[in-house]
């Protein structure tokens, strides 16, 4: 029988960022000597914003099974940092060359570029230092979990699609490839957040399988909006630079399908990612009231 979704565990969840806010300030205090910098550098990027989409989406994936959201922070945090150094590296001159993001200063503006290049290879190293250990402490699925995240973060996975980036610019490439990019530069570690979560908490083998499905359909929708916002939004809002794909001569899909039909897709996408929430063996409205914060997102 499915949980009744009380008040009490919306109030719970209203706390979650701030729990993995607190967790991330203060994970790199008091460390490092003569690097000092590196730290520095890393927790500056880490902390100077962010929807922390990913992190929650773990914490929620897991919470729907088991309420103890808490236990499962550092792989919340580990993803976060995963995603954090990515921004790191998509930022730099001889990838993406942005000077903002989040609203500040971009990491190789701050602290010059040789440091950023190595607080993006540091993020990433802590990122799989707290996962083995993690699965070290836990045992049970933990490690499955972090093997999940891995995959994703790696060359089939998100580094992946930053590839088909990268050898794309100044190119038009076809609907499969656009796909393929976004599926995996984007949509891949927000489908591993969703999986770790529920493997973390044990979930039966039906409901990973319709979470799969959910966390492909979720990470299409979180991308297309993107495209929207990089067209309509305001940079003062999105705290980064919009027009980056078109300045940088890049297919998207808003050059493919146009903004109409983005839209339409968005909506679509969004409401079958509901419908397979609700098919679950337990109650995901969390899931689903996140679902639809996405889609009406403006930053």
């Amino acid at each position: 029988m499915k949980k009744k979704w009380s008040l009490l565990k919306v109030m719970e969840i209203s706390n979650l960022k701030q729990d993995i806010n607190d967790y991330l300030e203060n994970y790199f205090k008091g460390k490092g000597r003569y690097n000092r910098i590196i730290y520095d550098s890393c927790s500056y990027s880490l902390n100077i914003g962010g929807k922390r989409i990913r992190p929650t989406l773990l914490a929620l994936s897991y919470f729907i099974y088991k309420e103890d959201y808490k236990k499962v922070m550092p792989m919340a945090a580990a993803i976060e940092m995963i995603h954090t150094y990515s921004l790191i590296h998509d930022d730099l001159p001889c990838m993406d060359n942005d000077d903002l993001r989040r609203g500040k200063p971009t990491n190789h503006v701050k602290f010059q570029e040789n440091i950023a290049v190595l607080a993006g290879d540091a993020l990433l190293n802590e990122a799989m230092m707290i996962m083995m250990d993690y699965a070290l402490k836990n045992k049970e699925n933990s490690l499955k979990a972090a093997y999940e995240i891995a995959i994703a973060s790696g060359a089939e996975g998100m580094i992946g699609g930053q590839v088909v980036d990268v050898i794309s610019e100044g190119k038009t490439i076809s609907k499969d490839e656009l796909q393929y990019m976004h599926s995996k530069k984007t949509g891949e570690l927000i489908k591993a957040s969703i999986l770790a979560g529920a493997i973390l908490a044990n979930a039966p083998e039906c409901d990973l399988s319709a979470l799969e499905e959910y966390g492909e359909k979720l990470g299409l929708v979180f991308q297309i909006k993107d495209d929207i916002l990089d067209v309509v939004g305001d940079t003062k809002i999105l705290g980064k630079n919009t027009h980056a794909d078109e300045n940088h001569n890049k297919t998207n899909f808003i050059s493919v399908f146009g903004l109409e039909k983005c839209n339409e897709l968005c909506n679509t996408l969004s409401e079958e990612c509901i419908q397979i929430l609700r098919k679950l063996t337990v109650n995901a409205e969390c899931l689903v009231e996140l679902t639809y914060t996405l889609l009406n997102r403006e930053n």
